[in-house]
């Protein structure tokens, strides 16, 4: 007799499991929370609120969101969830029984996070620089702060293009990999908790949602200063070091301009954790025919 459709899901591997889960959670995330994120990015940008678009247009440089969230999200998830099994094997092998303790398994959700944000960045980034330019008003559009870019290979080379493209890169991997080291053990964690207080095997979407949301709101809150800096960094018109255009900001700004947009950030990625992860989660357990 012939398998059933939900057979074949729940049999699905766990590298599938987290390629659609993962796409599907980003290109959520970032379509329904996408306002937002250009508030943030306005507040942040050195021209002023209202100078780079103020309320109009919230939905500038959607495009290469659309295009960017699915592979981002899923090379991230991809990766997060084999650093992290493959940690889990060797940790047995040295002859943990798997049930990690005390720091052990906030150490492999650490590391496990960072390698993945790592790997995303080569999708991330590229997108952000495109999108961040076109919610700031440079360029009416994600395609045309696109083609501004590549137009300037008679100048600059493939090279260069390819260094404008990635610019921030740095900047953008030092804010991400502090951010996931903080949210994803949190979100794991309580979990975790959870998990051991119902005697269940997973939970459910609206719970990995919460704590999801709390999760991002602490990591957000925390990392605001980086991503000030980064977003800087993707804005201006000609590229900057970290370590200087940090101290031109200080001089210029004083130290509250790294808060700037802090409210809008910790909102939209409160919101932004529980869609993110309860989706995540639900499309998760659909495919392992656990109750969502």
């Amino acid at each position: 007799m012939p398998d059933s459709p939900s057979s074949n899901v729940s049999s699905s591997s766990p590298f599938t499991r987290a390629l659609i889960a993962g796409a599907i959670a980003g290109t959520t995330v970032d379509l329904s929370l996408y306002p937002i994120d250009t508030l943030k990015t306005r507040l942040q940008s050195s021209s002023g609120f209202y100078t780079s678009g103020g309320f109009r247009g919230v939905y500038a440089g959607v495009g290469s969101a659309i295009i960017g969230s699915a592979p981002g999200a899923a090379l991230f998830f991809v990766t997060y969830e084999e650093i992290k099994s493959q940690l889990r094997l060797f940790a047995r092998a040295r002859g943990n029984d798997g049930s990690s303790k005390g720091w052990a398994e906030p150490m492999e959700h650490m590391l496990a996070a960072s390698m993945g944000e790592i790997a995303a960045c080569a999708v991330r980034v590229p997108t952000e620089v495109v999108k961040q330019r076109a919610q700031a008003a440079q360029h009416p559009s994600s395609m045309a702060a696109l083609n501004f870019i590549l137009a300037q290979r008679s100048v600059i080379g493939v090279p260069g293009v390819w260094r404008e493209m990635y610019r921030g890169w740095g900047i953008t991997v030092m804010r991400e990999v502090p951010f996931t080291a903080i949210q994803f053990p949190l979100w794991e964690g309580m979990k975790s908790w959870r998990r051991r207080k119902l005697g269940q095997s997973q939970v459910s979407a609206v719970e990995s949602g919460l704590f999801g949301s709390i999760a991002g709101a602490v990591a957000a809150g925390l990392t605001t200063p980086l991503d000030v800096l980064k977003t800087r960094m993707m804005l201006a018109k000609e590229r900057q070091a970290a370590v200087p255009l940090f101290m031109q900001i200080w001089k210029d700004s004083g130290p509250r301009a790294f808060i700037a947009g802090i409210g809008p950030r910790v909102m939209w990625i409160s919101a932004g954790g529980a869609v993110f992860l309860g989706t995540y989660q639900w499309v998760y357990n659909s495919m392992i025919g656990f109750p969502t």
